[in-house]
C-alpha cells in the first residue's frame, strides 16, 4: 500500500495537518493507534489562534455547536484575595475567549471534515512500529492492526504521535530536556448550583491546583513536585481529598466522590526540544518535536500552528509529486523553532518563579499586581501571547478543485 504522505498519530497536530492537504488535494493517510479518540483528560483548551484557522477552513459554525463552555480570562486564588492574571478582551480578534471542547469531539470533528476529499484515508487501531529506509531517507512506515502488520509507502511520512512518539524512537532522535518542577494529577469532581463560573488557579504555601469549569463538573489539575506520584499514592485517597477540600472548601463536601487512585491521571510534565526536526523523508511535528509544559494550555494550539506551516509549505511539492528537499522541512523548523522556544523560555519563567517555590513551601514568592491585565506593555502582551501566540499562521493552502472523471469514450455507431 502506497500514499503520496504518511501521518502517524491522530491527535490535533496530526488530524488537522491531514485535513489541509486532503483539502488540497494530496494523497494523505492518517494513522491512529487507537480504536477512537475517546481519552480522558486530554488538553482541550482551543485558543482564538486555532478558532481563526477553523473559520478559515469554514468549520467554525459546525465547532461552536460543541462549545459547552468559554472563558474569556485566567484569575488566581490566593490566601489574600484574587489576581486576575490575564484577560482576552480587547484582542483584535473575532474569538477574544478560550473555548474547552472535549478533544474527542475535536478530532471526529476534523476528521469528518477530512473524510469529505477523496485522497485522504484513516487507518484506527494502526500502530507504527517501524520506518521504512531505503537510500539513507525514509519510505514509508511499518505499522500493526488486528490483521498483522503492513507497510505504507510514502513521499513523506510525519510524526504526529506525541511527547512519547514511536517514530521519533524508531528515527533515532532524541529531545533535549529542559526540565519541569512538577507533575500534574487529574481528576474531576461534580459541579452543582452555587459554584464558582470561571476557571481558575489555587495557590497557597506547598500546594497548587487549577479548576477547569466544564459545566456538569470540575476538570482539577493538583500540582505535585516532579516525581512525586508514588509518595502522593502512598499517603492514601483521603490525604488527597483532604487537601483538595483545603484548598477549595466549596467542593469539601464531594471529595468523597474520588474513591480510589484509579479515578486520577497522572501526567508527567515535561519541557523538551529537538535540535533537529526531519530527516530526509522525515518530518516531526506538534509534540513528537517539541514537548510543552500545561501552562498556559497552549499545547494543542502551537501543535496546531506547526500543521498550518506545513501544509503551507509542503502541499505544493507533495501534490506535484515531487520529493520534498531536506532544505524544505528544514526551513518549517527554522519558521517553528522561534515561537516554540519563546513560549518554552514563558513556561519556565512562570514554573521558575511561581510553580517550584510554591510546591517548596515558600510563602507568596511572587508579589503579583492584583489587576495584571490592567499593567501597561505587560496586560496586552500576555493577552496577545495566551490568545494567539508568537507566530498565529494562517491557511494559505487553496482548496483543490475536485477532480473531473474522465469523459468515456463515445459508444455512438460508427464513432
Amino acid at each position: 500500500m502506497s500514499t503520496t504522505c504518511a501521518i502517524a498519530g491522530g491527535g490535533p497536530a496530526g488530524a488537522v495537518l491531514a485535513l489541509l492537504l486532503a483539502r488540497a488535494g494530496v494523497e494523505v493517510t492518517l494513522l491512529e493507534k487507537h480504536a477512537d479518540f475517546l481519552r480522558d483528560f486530554r488538553g482541550d483548551t482551543i485558543h482564538p489562534s486555532t478558532m481563526e484557522v477553523l473559520d478559515e477552513l469554514g468549520l467554525s459554525e459546525r465547532f461552536h455547536t460543541m462549545i459547552p463552555r468559554t472563558m474569556t480570562g485566567l484569575e488566581m486564588w490566593l490566601d489574600d484575595g484574587v489576581v486576575e492574571l490575564v484577560s482576552l478582551k480587547g484582542l483584535g480578534s473575532r474569538y477574544p475567549y478560550i473555548a474547552f471542547v472535549p478533544q474527542w469531539d475535536f478530532l471526529n470533528m476534523i476528521t469528518e471534515a477530512a473524510r469529505r476529499y477523496p485522497t485522504f484515508r484513516l487507518l484506527m487501531e494502526a500502530e507504527v512500529v517501524g520506518l521504512i529506509r531505503e537510500g539513507g531517507a525514509v519510505r514509508g512506515v511499518r505499522y500493526r492492526d488486528r490483521d498483522g502488520e503492513h507497510e505504507l509507502r510514502a513521499t513523506l511520512t510525519v510524526g504526529a504521535d506525541g511527547r512519547h512518539s514511536d517514530v521519533r524512537r524508531a528515527a533515532g532522535l532524541v529531545p533535549v530536556e529542559q526540565g519541569a518542577p512538577m507533575d500534574v494529577v487529574w481528576f474531576r469532581l461534580p459541579r452543582e448550583e452555587g459554584d464558582p463560573v470561571t476557571t481558575f488557579g489555587r495557590i497557597t504555601t506547598g500546594r497548587m491546583m487549577v479548576a477547569i469549569n466544564r459545566s456538569e463538573y470540575w476538570q482539577l489539575a493538583y500540582l505535585i513536585p516532579k516525581g512525586g506520584f508514588d509518595h502522593l499514592r502512598a499517603g492514601g485517597i483521603e490525604a488527597l481529598r483532604s487537601s483538595v477540600g483545603e484548598l477549595l472548601p466549596f467542593l469539601a463536601g464531594r471529595t468523597g466522590r474520588l474513591a480510589s487512585f484509579d479515578q486520577v491521571s497522572e501526567l508527567r510534565v515535561a519541557i523538551n526540544r529537538l535540535r533537529r526536526w526531519h530527516r530526509p523523508g522525515l518530518l516531526l511535528i506538534g509534540d513528537a518535536a517539541h514537548a510543552m509544559s500545561p501552562i498556559f494550555g497552549v499545547g494543542i494550539n502551537l501543535a496546531i500552528q506547526d500543521a498550518v506551516a506545513a501544509a503551507n509549505l509542503l502541499a505544493g511539492p507533495l501534490r506535484a509529486g515531487r520529493p520534498v528537499p531536506e532544505s524544505l522541512l528544514h526551513r518549517l523548523q527554522r519558521r517553528r523553532t522561534p515561537p516554540t522556544a519563546i513560549t518554552q523560555f514563558a513556561q519556565q519563567i512562570f514554573q521558575d518563579r511561581l510553580v517550584r517555590p510554591a510546591l517548596k513551601g515558600v510563602p507568596r514568592p511572587v508579589r503579583l499586581p492584583r489587576d495584571l491585565p490592567s499593567v501597561p506593555i505587560l496586560g496586552p502582551l500576555m493577552r496577545r501571547f495566551i490568545g494567539l501566540g508568537v507566530l498565529p499562521e494562517h491557511v494559505r493552502t487553496p482548496e483543490a478543485p475536485p477532480k473531473v472523471p474522465a469523459r468515456p469514450a463515445s459508444t455512438r455507431p460508427g464513432a
